[in-house]
């Protein structure tokens, strides 16, 4: 299960949950299949401050725990303030692809607060050492992630800010807040440099908010393709996952990024399929041959198999651009 949890958001009934270990509850719980997002994000930071010449481990490595357990405890927060707000009933779309705990009566409310307490400590415990070790500018990184962090659910998705939320997160605050940390200084560079990947994390809420616009709707959630409309929506995807190859081909040319980088074309491939999906309404049932493990997700799906593979083909360029330095 732990496998499952962290590749698949895992279908299963009371009964099945209750079976469980605790650690397979927390990895379901806090949405773990989603993390590796994180992980990338922080690894691309670390990789650029490698390349810099000014790679610390121990930052590196507290800086990712912190980052990946900031995620889970927002994972946990949404689900918290949904279940309260009521947004999860009547077969809301978020219950019909994974399990919500608190909705589906898996945990009681006190038991799912000891799972935010334990997660958001070990990410605070992680951001207050980086502050005494870095100083000033992590403290302002932290305020303004740990602001992201709080007021994601509500209101900043409610009005349509959650997409300008998640570009401002995975890209300035993972990418440069783990290279600052890393190697003790602030690099637009690697900012920029990262962007592409920034990017792709976007186009992946776009997609969650795509498949859910009609609920989201109902409930009064506006988010951004609530506000714009589902066709607007689509081709805004489009066009931010064609500004990823434009942007690494561009920075390939200006001589920021290592020709290697183009090694991300090979994402193409997936690329067509995900634009070929984007390019028509949702199907109004589950396509033949579809995995009904993933459906109803579908735009989502399309967005994440794009943004794994690119994020991967990315991370794989900047380890051989890491060698050929060596070399």
């Amino acid at each position: 299960m732990w496998i499952k949890a962290v590749r698949i958001i895992p279908r299963l009934n009371k009964e099945e949950w209750d079976k469980l270990d605790v650690i397979s509850k927390w990895l379901i719980s806090t949405r773990s299949a989603v993390l590796v997002m994180t992980i990338l994000s922080a690894a691309l930071g670390g990789i650029f401050a490698l390349l810099a010449g000014k790679f610390e481990w121990v930052p590196f490595l507290i800086c990712l725990a912190g980052l990946t357990f900031a995620h889970a405890t927002n994972n946990l927060l949404n689900d918290l303030v949904d279940y309260l707000k009521g947004v999860d009933k009547e077969n809301y779309y978020r219950t019909q692809y994974g399990p919500q705990p608190l909705e589906n009566g898996f945990l009681p409310l006190r038991k799912y607060l000891l799972y935010i307490l334990f997660t958001g400590l070990i990410a605070f415990s992680c951001g207050a050492f980086l502050i005494w070790l870095r100083g000033p500018a992590v403290l302002i990184l932290f305020l303004m992630g740990s602001f992201f962090l709080l007021f994601y659910t509500w209101p900043l998705k409610y009005f349509g800010l959650g997409e300008f939320a998640v570009l401002a997160v995975w890209g300035p605050l993972m990418i440069g807040g783990t290279y600052l940390v890393t190697s003790g200084e602030w690099s637009w560079l690697a900012v920029v440099a990262g962007l592409p990947y920034a990017l792709g994390v976007t186009t992946v809420l776009f997609g969650k908010h795509i498949d859910k616009i009609d609920a989201d709707k109902l409930k009064g959630i506006n988010t951004l393709p609530v506000l714009i409309g589902e066709s607007a929506a689509r081709k805004t995807v489009i066009v931010l996952t064609s500004l990823q190859y434009i942007i690494v081909v561009l920075l390939v040319l200006f001589k920021v990024l290592h020709p290697v980088m183009l090694i991300t074309l090979f994402a193409l491939t997936t690329f067509y399929g995900l634009v070929k999906a984007y390019s028509k309404e949702l199907p109004p049932k589950k396509p033949e041959g579809y995995r009904s493990d993933i459906w109803p997700l579908w735009f989502v799906a399309f967005a994440f198999d794009h943004n794994k593979k690119f994020g991967g083909l990315f991370l794989l360029g900047l380890i051989l651009r890491l060698i050929l330095s060596k070399l």
